[in-house]
This record gives structure tokens, sequence and C-alpha cells, in this order.
């Protein structure tokens, strides 16, 4: 399976590079060997991860690091494979942009059960508060995200109250 294809974005066009190194070319080849329907679940979790990093237009180091985590977590990937999926997610998200973000977001949404939608949530939640605060921008993407999942405003609420350290109008109600 490509790389593209692992994305669920084999449409896209094709850049091709220097030959890739052998550790490189391993983990590639440990990715293509994932259960396609796994690993189409796992990019587009990936992408999305990297839609809410990207929200803002910063993509923070500490994003970064939390989305390779929740990759190698939620994917059960070695950390050097987990960090290859998020540079391929960070990289399609920035090179794609919004339109591809919501058909990714709409094709997880498909075949996804309300728990993984609702987990994806709260993992998006936990991208944007990687750096200490959930910016305006990134709080009406994470709404977005919301919508496109089919899931409800309360979900919405139940996440953000899960990471509230986060968010600049809920940290004073927490010093009262």
């Amino acid at each position: 399976m490509s790389l593209l294809r692992f994305l669920g974005l084999d449409h896209a066009a094709r850049i091709d590079g220097p030959q890739e190194a052998d550790s490189v070319r391993h983990i590639v080849e440990a990715l293509d060997r994932m259960e396609p329907a796994a690993a189409r679940h796992l990019a587009r979790f990936a992408y999305i991860l990297g839609r809410v990093a990207r929200a803002d237009l910063v993509i923070s180091a500490d994003e970064v690091r939390a989305m390779e985590g929740l990759v190698s977590e939620r994917g059960h990937l070695p950390e050097a494979q987990a960090v290859v999926v998020v540079q391929i997610a960070k990289t399609q998200n920035l090179l794609l942009g919004e339109t591809d973000g919501y058909l990714v977001t709409r094709e997880f949404a498909a075949s996804a059960t309300r728990d993984d939608k609702v987990a994806l949530l709260d993992c998006c939640f936990a991208v944007a508060a990687a750096d200490g605060e959930i910016t305006p921008t990134e709080d009406a993407e994470l709404r977005l995200i919301t919508s496109e999942l089919g899931l409800e405003h309360d979900d919405f609420i139940t996440a953000r109250l899960a990471h509230r350290q986060a968010v600049p109008l809920l940290k004073s109600d927490d010093r009262r």
C-alpha cells in the first residue's frame, strides 16, 4: 500500500524525492503490512489531529509530541512509526488544507463507532491543549470537527471541560 493510499489521499499528487534511508524504508514497509482498514483508520486519525494542530497556522513542537504519543498509543505503533505517520499527516495538512480536512473527517465519521469519534475528539482537544492554551481558532476548529463527526454539542462540552486548564475562559473558573 502506498503512503498516500495509507493516508486515504491517493488522489493527491506524488512528490518523488531522493532515495529513502534504510531505517525509514523499514518503517514504511512495516506500515504497509498493516491491515488496510486499520491503516486507513489510523491515517485519518493522525490527519485530523494534524488539522487541529494546524488550525492556528502554527504546529508547535508540543503539539507534534502529543500527536506522536497519541498515534503511537492508539495505533499500537512503535515510536519511530508514529513519528513517520505524524510527519506525513502534518505534511499532507500543510499541502492540502481545509478541503481535505473536511473530507477526511467525514470519511473517519462514516467508518467509526460513536466511541471512536468521542475518543478522537478528546485526542483533538489534547493536541490543541498540548502547548498550554486552546486558542479561539483551535476552539472553532474543534467545534467544526465535532459537527463533522456527527457528535452533539454536549460531547464538545464534555471534551472541552476535560481540558479546561488550557481554555482561557475556563481557567478563571478553576481559581474560584
